[in-house]
């Protein structure tokens, strides 16, 4: 349903563009080509932000006792 709906609106803008002069049709193109590049540039890179060395303030061992202190145990043993 989608594709039909997609085809259908690309065929009204194409009725309207038919009666433009051929240089608005390519300073048009032009215009739609700057867009298109504008989408398709990553804002970040994210993979590779994602590599790294860690910035933070504490050391490593009170992270190691932050990580230790968070964890809960919910296991429960049941007498026989």
């Amino acid at each position: 349903m989608g594709t039909a709906l997609n085809t259908n609106v690309i065929d009204s803008y194409l009725a309207l563009l038919k009666n433009l002069s051929p240089g608005a049709k390519l300073d048009l193109i032009a215009k739609l080509t700057q867009s298109l590049k504008a989408d398709m540039k990553p804002s970040e890179n994210l993979f590779k932000s994602s590599f790294g060395a860690w910035q933070g303030s504490e050391s490593a061992e009170q992270i190691i006792a932050d990580i230790r202190n968070s964890r809960t145990f919910t296991r429960q043993i049941e007498e026989l």
